[in-house]
């Protein structure tokens, strides 16, 4: 089975943002994560609030962003899924924000900071809209949450690979794998892992464990730090369609292996 690969951008970046969004497609993402800038970000580590800082200086806002996605829909051929924070849908009502977010082209929404027990109102508006509530779940979420999470989870489950903030790490959480397979108990739902998955060698070792992976910080450092072009996340993207690839190949490999008697 291909494993899913997600690659997120900051809505409002740079003012050519949507190209980037759009070079990430071609670059062979399967979604794409926009994130909604927030003021108070809990969540994200210094590349994702840079960036979040930088598009909040040039007058961002959630309306823009939609504006923005709105003008380049027919051109996007993969699921858009929202990141954000709880202010901003509550301030808009979730009933409001969520049609807002499909108008858009929009069909997921992650809210990091909404609790389970907290959520029922957004569920209930992003359902009526045709939008997707992704839910979250981290090494220290206990089994009779991750039974509750798993039962309201729409699309696929994201797990958190480290109790962190996001951010390029060295190596994979050891986490990540038990993670996932305490979650494969309760769910038949594909499981992502993000947060730390930094490069081709971390995306693939994600994808031994999980069914894709979500990066984050990797391509948005090399937009703030390297003024990386679109072609130039294309290629990033690129590089870890095809890490990701080669372990389906590998896969196939050595189930024709086990069936025909021969060794790879």
């Amino acid at each position: 089975m291909r494993k899913m690969l997600i690659p997120y951008v900051t809505g409002g970046v740079t003012d050519n943002w949507t190209d980037h969004l759009l070079a990430l497609q071609e670059g062979g993402a399967d979604a794409i994560e926009v994130g909604l800038p927030f003021s108070d970000p809990m969540l994200d580590g210094v590349t994702i609030q840079r960036a979040s800082d930088q598009a909040l200086a040039r007058g961002v806002t959630v309306a823009s962003i939609m504006d923005d996605l709105a003008r380049v829909r027919e051109q996007v051929r993969v699921p858009l899924i929202a990141f954000t924070y709880a202010n901003l849908v509550f301030r808009r009502g979730p009933a409001a924000f969520c049609r807002l977010l499909a108008d858009a082209g929009i069909s997921g929404l992650i809210v990091p900071d909404l609790p389970i027990d907290e959520a029922a109102a957004v569920r209930a508006a992003a359902a009526d809209a045709g939008v997707d509530l992704i839910l979250l779940v981290a090494p220290a979420t206990p089994d009779d949450r991750l039974r509750e999470i798993a039962a309201h989870s729409s699309r696929f489950i994201y797990a958190i690979s480290r109790m962190d903030t996001t951010g390029e790490r060295a190596t994979l959480a050891e986490a990540a794998a038990p993670l996932v397979a305490r979650v494969r108990a309760f769910t038949s739902l594909p499981v992502t892992l993000g947060f730390g998955i930094s490069g081709p060698a971390q995306a693939a070792e994600a994808g031994r464990a999980g069914d894709g992976v979500v990066v984050a910080s990797a391509l948005m450092r090399r937009v703030l730090d390297w003024g990386a072009t679109p072609e130039d996340l294309r290629h990033e993207v690129a590089a870890l369609r095809a890490a990701l690839d080669a372990l389906e190949v590998s896969a196939d490999r050595t189930a024709y292996a086990e069936v025909s008697g021969h060794r790879t």
